[in-house]
């Protein structure tokens, strides 16, 4: 099953986006996915990076507010005499992967890249010498 076979069976918030867009959303993802590195699992990888792209991009359902794009940096929303702030931890994080937590498509990238791409670690250097 292909990429774009998994997102339109699996992912029905982005039924309403068009085929076109879905396949300009894969091909964009394709250099940031290692086939090699995925291997077997590869499809559902570059599935899971092309819809977190296009959920940040305000595709897919909406949530309270707007689109999961239209979020990124909210500070504070505001109604009547009621007004919520939000921390975002993520936004100030120097790590890499902080963009991948704000959609449940970059989390799922994520745990099939720990589970498949295992990072090299050298024990013993710098340790006790």
């Amino acid at each position: 099953m292909e990429a774009f076979d998994i997102i339109r069976a699996t992912m029905k918030e982005f039924s309403q986006v068009s085929d076109d867009d879905v396949k300009l959303f894969i091909s964009i993802s394709e250099p940031l996915v290692s086939r090699k590195r995925f291997g077997k699992v590869y499809p559902q990888a570059l599935a899971y990076m092309a819809a977190h792209k296009m959920k940040l991009a305000g595709n897919g359902s909406a949530v309270a507010n707007g689109t999961i794009g239209d979020t990124i940096g909210l500070a504070s929303v505001s109604e009547g005499e009621t007004s919520v702030t939000f921390t975002n931890n993520q936004m100030g994080n120097s790590n890499s992967d902080a963009e991948y937590s704000l959609t449940i498509y970059g989390m799922q990238y994520l745990q099939l890249r720990r589970s498949c791409i295992i990072p090299i670690v050298s024990a013993g250097v710098g340790y006790g010498r």
